[in-house]
């Protein structure tokens, strides 16, 4: 019955779809799809009195900043190598960003004054990564940094004063600690170990005691501290110990009990937990059914989503920044088919500002809906997915793209996809579905993943492609794949189980061999590998699994023709993955094209290297799935 009334439902998303799209909208030129945005990632400082933003300058993001009461617009960095992606203020005098060298993701954290002076690299160690630990938002100059300077596997906590540049080392790592957590008043109480397998919550009442352990579990169960409670004495986080969702959860570390459960859903995880630092109240909660909800903890949190989402109606509304007073906000607005705007928010007048587009040249009308959709798995398994269908065309025969997603321990959202929207515009139908193994939907079903890289993970893929035939969707000569790293390996296993499924395939950073992409991890993933070998497999004891789920040892098999996208800095899937399976395709005959950015990593940042891989994407798609666009 089930099955009946979601095959219904369809049917009438596709009349409607039909109805609604009365003619094929004109083609959009592929860079307005993959182009930097005009401006992006609005900060407010803590005062209100300026707005930090990203603008490109000779095709690379850089900050900028604006008097909130108007008047002249600087440009504060002059980046020419790599878009800087994100930033923060320092107080109002500085502002702080991270950055790496050609995609190796050893990103390093810079400073430089809000006036555009004084820039400096804080932490100039060659192949060492940075991470933020702690802004302590409330000290002048100070912020907490992980490192892994002493020993490159493994993450130190530093304070670092970011006007002088004085590093000062104050928790040291013994091996195993994989998080550190601090209190409100920037004090490391709380650490997260691992053994590869076995988690367990550290906990001290101060800097001065000695740690001790509060929790273990099975790397399957696990207790993520969010943030301390106001008195500095509970914990806040989002925990699944004896459940199948993630709930998020008060814990007491003095007795390593849950105490309280805030919310729980009984369809998905919450995600996360968040608050208000002025007025030291939990605000809300987030997870995602289809798309992303809130559930509101706080009336005035909830007073000012009502008050947006009345003055921006039609939108998905995200507070992104706001003042130290909270009575200013920077809010985005977005859709499926739509990057949004930015606006100025004052609460106390009421008054609602925008302040930019951020791709102004894409147009809303022009572009197609993300309609979600389910389908079931052939062993049972209900599987969530999205679909995009190119707007003015029947719902019928249509060449369709499947887009599995990375991870594989992510998830799609509902939500603007260059990707997506650049293929329906071609005349694609884009299909995207998490597939087991996919966070979001609980313990049991990413369980349901494990040791099932290329086996049942697979299968879900080739269900979904199915289904799409069935329903008369698909032109079942003209389907095509498409992914990135874990989805450029369902790519290539896709094209080696199925070879008569898929008319090309696009592999863009995907693991080809398991044996050489576990030897290849980067170094501070190491102590992980055990958790690794057991979602995965281990090289060793699964020999007989990795030779038959590997696709560059199964390259025989492979009839289609396929493309392959590959970063030469790629610290995660090391290029040899790439490598091996041209060579291996090379060797049978079949075509495959080859695209290497030797100033690139785990996927193209910058735009120029985007454009070039897309439009030879779009080329390659047109000559093995000719659309009627």
């Amino acid at each position: 019955m089930k099955n009946i009334a979601v095959s219904f439902l369809f049917l009438m998303y596709i009349l409607s779809s039909a109805l609604a799209e009365d003619s094929v909208p004109e083609i959009i030129p592929l860079r307005d799809f993959f182009r930097n945005p005009e401006t992006t990632g609005y900060e407010l400082s803590p005062s209100g009195a300026s707005i930090g933003f990203l603008k490109p300058v000779d095709s690379r993001l850089n900050i900028f900043v604006k008097p909130k009461s108007g008047g002249e617009t600087k440009q504060i960095t002059q980046v020419k190598d790599r878009d800087i992606r994100a930033f923060s203020w320092k107080g109002d005098k500085y502002l702080l960003y991270l950055k790496d060298n050609g995609g190796d993701e050893n990103f390093h954290l810079y400073v430089t004054q809000s006036d555009g002076t004084g820039t400096r690299d804080l932490t100039p160690f060659d192949g060492v990564r940075a991470e933020m630990i702690d802004d302590l938002e409330e000290h002048p100059t100070d912020v907490i940094v992980g490192l892994n300077k002493r020993n490159k596997e493994v993450f130190d906590a530093y304070r670092l004063n970011v006007e002088t540049g004085d590093l000062k080392l104050i928790a040291e790592n013994p091996g195993n600690i994989a998080s550190w957590t601090t209190d409100h008043d920037g004090n490391i109480r709380v650490a997260t170990t691992t053994d590869g397998v076995n988690t367990s919550l550290l906990y001290r009442k101060t800097e001065k005691d000695a740690w001790k352990t509060v929790i273990t579990t099975n790397f399957k169960e696990s207790f993520s501290p969010q943030f301390f409670s106001f008195d500095n004495k509970a914990l806040y986080g989002v925990s699944n110990i004896g459940r199948d969702k993630t709930a998020v959860v008060e814990f007491d570390p003095e007795i390593g009990k849950e105490t309280n459960v805030l919310f729980e859903h009984p369809q998905v995880d919450v995600s996360g937990l968040h608050y208000s630092r002025k007025r030291k109240v939990i605000t809300t909660a987030t997870y995602t059914t289809w798309k992303e909800e809130r559930k509101f903890f706080d009336p005035e949190s909830e007073t000012l989503y009502n008050t947006l989402n009345a003055k921006l109606p039609g939108y998905d509304i995200y507070v992104v920044s706001s003042n130290r007073d909270e009575d200013l906000f920077i809010v985005r607005t977005i859709t499926d088919r739509s990057l949004g705007a930015f606006y100025l928010y004052d609460s106390k007048s009421g008054d609602l500002t925008k302040l930019a587009e951020r791709n102004p040249w894409l147009k809303e009308d022009l572009l197609s809906e993300m309609k979600p959709i389910e389908y079931t798995s052939r062993d049972g398994l209900t599987i969530h997915g999205y679909l995009t269908l190119p707007k003015g065309k029947t719902a019928e025969n249509l060449p369709i793209i499947v887009n599995p997603h990375g991870g594989p321990w992510a998830r799609d959202e509902w939500g603007f996809n260059p990707e997506v929207q650049f293929l329906a515009n071609r005349g694609f139908g884009v299909l995207q579905m998490n597939f087991r193994g996919s966070t979001g939907y609980g313990r049991k079903f990413w369980e349901a993943g494990f040791r099932q890289w290329g086996q049942s993970m697979q299968d879900d893929i080739t269900d979904g492609v199915k289904w799409l035939i069935d329903q008369r969707i698909a032109d079942p000569k003209r389907v095509a794949i498409y992914g990135g790293s874990y989805g450029g390996y369902a790519v290539l296993e896709g094209l080696t189980k199925t070879p008569d499924l898929y008319a090309a395939g696009v592999d863009y950073v995907g693991v080809s061999n398991l044996f050489t992409f576990m030897k290849t991890v980067p170094p501070y993933w190491k102590p992980f590998l055990d958790m690794m070998y057991e979602m995965v497999g281990n090289p060793e004891k699964d020999k007989t699994l990795f030779e038959a789920n590997s696709p560059a040892l199964n390259a025989d098999r492979i009839k289609a023709p396929l493309f392959v996208a590959q970063g030469a800095k790629d610290p995660r899937v090391n290029i040899n993955e790439s490598n091996q399976i041209v060579e291996a395709l090379k060797k049978h005959g079949v075509d495959v094209e080859y695209m290497v950015k030797e100033d690139e990593g785990h996927g193209f940042h910058n735009e120029e290297n985007r454009f070039s891989f897309y439009e030879a994407m779009e080329k390659f798609l047109a000559k093995y799935l000719a659309t009627t666009t």
